[in-house]
């Protein structure tokens, strides 16, 4: 007889983090569903299933894990890597683009635990790992909506981790610093980094991290999966978990 192979749901597949921890799920053995708003391309692993859709609309929620369902009877991981940031001073942010923020980054997190709590409870619990940001710990100008949003999820994981501890399902949160993906290069331009090429800006940045250098979207996929694998991380739930090359250990005023 067969083991049974794991099966992980990650949102937000199709971008950087997401690719990266769809990829070392399926080279860990585990089944993949991955889902985004944007089309994933060419090498999801051939045993998933992707599905494209947007998290920040419920009815789409719905149809995303009737798919799942008919995919597989079981999750042993949920993801909720799925997030859009809004980079704009606060006063200039419309009641729409808050709104947006809040939906994809927070609600959905809400709304996919409830969808994915029958199938993570199937086979005698799981993990969920929500994708934070050291912006919900310390933050910039310009930034507020997508802040917000990631400092409630912090909340909202421990209030998970609570309620869901009785079914043995982990929930954990991790805190990405500055890694190399799309959505950090189109937030460069908020000003807070000077060099007049990206590749200017991404050196500049660097240089700002105790460890000198830009998070690569491989190394947020290891610690996502460390907090997914009941067999590394079992003991530990309800916690925010931050990987920035040591961005947050150094006082600002240094």
């Amino acid at each position: 007889m067969t083991s049974r192979k794991p099966t992980v749901l990650i949102t937000g597949a199709a971008g950087g983090i997401g690719r990266a921890t769809v990829h070392l799920f399926a080279q860990k053995g585990w089944r993949v569903i991955g889902v985004d708003r944007a089309p994933f391309g060419e090498n999801f692993p051939e045993d998933g299933l992707f599905i494209q859709a947007d998290i920040s609309r419920p009815e789409e929620m719905a149809v995303i894990f009737e798919q799942a369902h008919a995919f597989t009877d079981s999750l042993d991981a949920l993801i909720n890597n799925a997030a859009i940031q809004i980079a704009k001073p606060l006063l200039e942010t419309t009641v729409e683009e808050w709104d947006a923020v809040m939906a994809s980054n927070l609600r959905s997190v809400f709304l996919g635990v409830k969808l994915a709590y029958p199938l993570l409870k199937a086979h005698g619990g799981g993990a969920i790992v929500n994708v934070s940001s050291v912006h919900a710990i310390q933050t910039s100008a310009n930034i507020a909506a997508y802040a917000a949003s990631k400092g409630g999820l912090l909340a909202l994981t421990r209030a998970m981790a609570i309620e869901f501890a009785p079914d043995n399902i982990r929930v954990n949160a991790i805190l990405p610093g500055a890694v190399d993906t799309p959505m950090l290069r189109a937030g460069l331009n908020r000003g807070h980094v000077s060099g007049a090429r990206i590749e200017e800006r991404l050196e500049n940045l660097a240089r700002k991290t105790v460890s000198g250098k830009i998070g690569r979207p491989e190394e947020i996929a290891c610690a996502i999966y460390f907090l997914a694998d009941n067999e590394q991380s079992s003991f530990m739930t309800g916690q925010a978990l931050v990987v920035d090359g040591g961005a947050t250990a150094r006082l600002s005023t240094e």
